[in-house]
């Protein structure tokens, strides 16, 4: 479900939060997809936004953005970050007397790594720190509640978790379990100066599959699981994909043409969730350092008027982080 706006009407009369708080959230990037992983599996990524929320008696809501994104962002109860604050207070029975929120944002927009899943699990955490201790959600709920806000929950289970989260829905019902992924494995990442929306990527892919495509899917994808957990070796083959990117190709050619590039030279390389990122599973910090050398050598070759970045990151094992400071 789309995040809904504040409306007073929705909460008049109920009680505020206390004001006089202090909460803090750390939330990682993630990648979804992995490959053959698609709208199932997400990976959390050593990249970070950090919000800080106090409550005041202003009575509004006011968000001062710094880094990625912050000079478009909206400042006021809009924002996406504070629109799933309020939402969460809301669905405890409980409204906000002021907010004041600053964003250090890390995490690129619009590129495939998890930045709107990161609002909202940093809005999300935030609003249920700031609740009385009886009516917080648990871990479980807290899933279930980001992911209805998201409206699948690939990328906001490896933010609340860490680590590689495989996801599924049962009904109306959203579940992950968590893996350890292997300490070798190091992920490379290539950001483009463009940006490509997850509606515009989805748009692309056909209504249907064949039963060979599926399966041939399906096999990989339970291969990509047992090759992060417990044998790198197998990550080439495990990561690649016959559901989404190819179909997603015309919509980031560049990208897809890195992609070509890096696969021929034997790496385990994916569109990072719906693009236009890509990611390298690397092994080893020498598989890292060939990864970047191979990617040095293509991006100049590429036909992008603005200029990528390279990361190399590492797996944030404990997902997103909570600080909470009662005035």
């Amino acid at each position: 479900m789309p995040v809904p706006a504040a409306d007073p009407d929705r909460t008049a009369g109920l009680p505020a939060v206390a004001t006089g708080q202090s909460v803090e959230v750390r939330v990682p990037a993630t990648s979804a997809n992995l490959g053959p992983g698609f709208d199932t599996l997400g990976l959390a990524l050593s990249l970070y936004d950090t919000v800080r929320v106090r409550t005041v008696t202003a009575g509004t809501t006011l968000v001062r953005a710094t880094g990625e994104g912050s000079a478009v962002l909206p400042t006021d109860g809009t924002h996406l970050v504070a629109r799933s604050l309020l939402s969460t207070l809301e669905r405890a029975g409980f409204a906000a007397p002021g907010l004041e929120l600053d964003t250090t944002n890390v995490i690129p927009h619009g590129r495939g790594l998890g930045s709107s899943a990161a609002a909202i699990v940093a809005g999300v955490l935030a609003g249920n720190a700031l609740l009385p201790a009886d009516r917080r959600l648990d871990d479980a709920h807290l899933l279930q509640w980001a992911a209805q806000l998201e409206g699948h929950p690939d990328n906001v289970a490896p933010a609340l978790m860490g680590s590689l989260a495989i996801s599924w829905e049962s009904g109306h019902a959203y579940h992950s379990t968590r893996v350890e992924v292997h300490p070798d494995i190091v992920p490379v990442v290539a950001v483009p100066g463009s940006v490509l929306s997850t509606e515009s990527a989805r748009a692309l892919l056909p209504a249907s599959v064949s039963h060979h495509t599926a399966a041939a899917n399906a096999g990989r994808a339970a291969l990509l699981v047992h090759a992060l957990a417990e044998d790198p070796s197998l990550l080439f083959p495990a990561t690649q994909d016959s559901l989404h990117q190819d179909y997603r190709a015309q919509a980031m050619l560049p990208s897809a043409t890195l992609l070509r590039g890096l696969r021929a030279a034997g790496f385990a390389s994916t569109i990072s969730g719906a693009g236009p990122s890509i990611m390298t599973l690397a092994v080893g910090t020498d598989g890292a350092e060939a990864a970047e050398e191979t990617l040095r050598a293509l991006l100049p070759t590429l036909d992008t008027p603005e200029p990528w970045r390279v990361l190399r990151l590492t797996v944030e094992r404990s997902g997103a982080k909570v600080g909470v400071h009662q005035g």
